[in-house]
């Protein structure tokens, strides 16, 4: 007997998470009703269907110029769908999303799916200076106006300012954070080690982190 889904519409460390990924990896389709979340990452689609309680068949498909297959569930839910909408995410939303009224409680939640999602981190040693180890936190969208928000939404709960650049191809906005202000905000995102997030990323993180003493 095929299990139904159980999504509960109220607000929860899973369902900003969930959303977080979403706004990134996700898309909403234009009869109101149907969503689709794709990842190669099996896990990451694993994660997703545990926060919001959905059984669905998970899929293959290729996304993108990759040739790859990814990985993808699909399902249906007016309720949620109205949900979002009411938070500000919609179709279509890849260059029109704007800011997104996420409670302060779960801000972290969500951008830690964001993060998981579109975000990036990289580390190096710089080879102008002897020893010096860098590090970005980078959150990616093809919205300006979505990282605006993001940018503004973090300094005011970390007084930490970031940068804003264009990608190689100036199709999508970066908001990268450097070392100091990238170890507060991964300490926030990083928070508690039961929530929901990839562990590949998290793994990655905790590694270049090591190297200059710093644990999360």
């Amino acid at each position: 007997m095929k299990r139904k889904n159980n999504i509960k519409i109220k607000w929860s460390k899973q369902m900003a998470y969930a959303i977080g990924l979403l706004a990134t990896d996700g898309s909403l389709s234009s009869d109101g009703r149907h969503f689709d979340f794709t990842s190669k990452d099996l896990e990451q689609i694993n994660n997703f269907m545990k926060c919001l309680g959905l059984w669905n068949k998970i899929g293959r498909k290729k996304s993108g110029s990759s040739e790859n297959l990814c990985f993808c569930v699909q399902f249906g839910s007016v309720k949620l769908y109205q949900f979002l909408l009411g938070i500000g995410l919609g179709p279509a939303k890849s260059k029109n999303i704007g800011e997104l009224d996420i409670p302060d409680a779960h801000f972290f939640d969500f951008i830690r799916g964001e993060f998981d999602g579109d975000g990036t981190f990289y580390s190096y040693y710089d080879p102008r200076w002897k020893a010096s180890f860098m590090f970005y936190t980078v959150f990616i969208s093809a919205s300006y106006e979505h990282i605006k928000w993001l940018r503004k939404k973090i300094n005011k709960f970390l007084g930490i300012k970031g940068h804003i650049t264009h990608d190689g191809k100036r199709i999508t906005y970066q908001l990268k954070y450097a070392k100091k202000e990238s170890i507060k905000i991964l300490k926030k995102i990083y928070l508690k080690k039961e929530d929901m997030y990839l562990k590949r990323k998290y793994l990655k993180v905790r590694r270049a982190l090591a190297i200059i003493g710093v644990k999360i």
